[in-house]
C-alpha cells in the first residue's frame, strides 16, 4: 500500500485587509473526503504542518448548510475525530519526501495565512514537482505555490492549474476584505496557466504529476484520482 503525505495549514486565523482576524483553518471536507477514500483503500496517511502544530478545522466547514445537511456534517466530524494522524503531525522541516508516494494539500483559508509564506513548504513543493511524483493541491492550498518563488521565479510558472476562484471568494463575502486574492496572485506573481469550471462545481486540472482542484467539492475528485494513480 502507498504512503501519502498530507501537508496541512496550522493557521487558526487570517488577518483581513482592515486588520481584523478571520477565524479559519483547514476545510473539513477537503481533508476528510480524501483521507477517508485513501485509508478505506488501505493506504497510509501522514500529516505535516508548520512547526508540527495541531491543525485547526474551520468550524464554518462543519455547518450543515455547507455540507448538504446534518448527516454530512456528522460524517465529516466522525472522520476527523477518528484521524489520529491529525493529533500528532510531523514538522514540515523534518519531512523526507522520499518516504512518500504522493503529497496532498487540503485548503481552507488557512494556507493563505501560513503556507503561502512558509520556506519549508516552498522547498517541499519544488522538490515534489521536479521529482515527478504525484502532487495534489485543492482549493486555497495552491497559495503555497507562492512560497516556491526564489528571486521572483517559481517552478510552477507556466503550469496548468486551478484554485478557489476570485468569483467564489466574492460569493463567500470575502473578496473586498481579503488582503489578496488567490486566483489573481497565482496568475500575476507565479505565472500559472489558470483555468476554472463553474462556481462551486467540482473541477480538476491535471498537468503531468501536478493535479489541482478548484473548490471543496473537488476534493473527493482528487481523492479518487489519487486512488487510480497509486494502484
Amino acid at each position: 500500500m502507498a504512503k501519502v503525505l498530507f501537508i496541512v495549514s496550522g493557521a487558526t486565523y487570517w488577518v483581513l485587509k482592515d486588520g481584523t482576524r478571520y477565524a479559519t483553518g483547514y476545510w473539513a471536507e477537503e481533508f476528510a473526503n480524501p483521507y477517508d477514500i485513501l485509508t478505506n483503500a488501505g493506504h497510509e496517511v501522514t500529516v505535516a504542518t508548520p512547526n508540527g502544530v495541531t491543525p485547526n478545522v474551520d468550524m464554518m466547514s462543519l455547518r450543515p448548510s455547507m455540507v448538504g445537511g446534518v448527516d454530512g456534517a456528522l460524517r465529516l466530524e466522525e472522520i476527523i475525530r477518528s484521524a489520529e494522524v491529525m493529533r500528532r503531525p510531523l514538522q514540515l522541516s523534518d519531512v523526507r519526501l522520499e518516504d512518500y508516494d504522493a503529497v496532498y494539500m487540503p485548503g481552507g483559508h488557512g494556507p493563505m495565512a501560513d503556507l503561502a509564506w512558509d520556506a519549508d513548504v516552498g522547498r517541499l513543493l519544488t522538490k515534489q514537482l521536479t521529482s515527478g511524483n504525484p502532487l495534489f493541491i485543492v482549493c486555497h492550498a495552491p497559495a503555497a505555490m507562492l512560497a516556491t518563488r526564489i528571486h521572483g521565479k517559481s517552478p510552477f510558472t507556466g503550469r496548468n492549474v486551478t484554485c478557489f476562484t476570485d468569483e467564489e471568494e466574492e460569493a463567500v463575502g470575502l473578496s473586498s476584505r481579503a488582503p489578496w486574492l488567490l486566483e489573481t496572485d497565482l496568475k500575476e506573481k507565479v505565472g500559472v496557466n489558470f483555468s476554472r469550471g463553474p462556481i462551486w462545481e467540482p473541477y480538476m486540472v491535471e498537468d503531468d504529476n501536478l493535479i489541482t482542484g478548484q473548490n471543496p467539492h473537488s476534493a473527493a475528485v482528487l481523492g479518487n484520482r489519487m486512488l487510480e494513480i497509486l494502484k
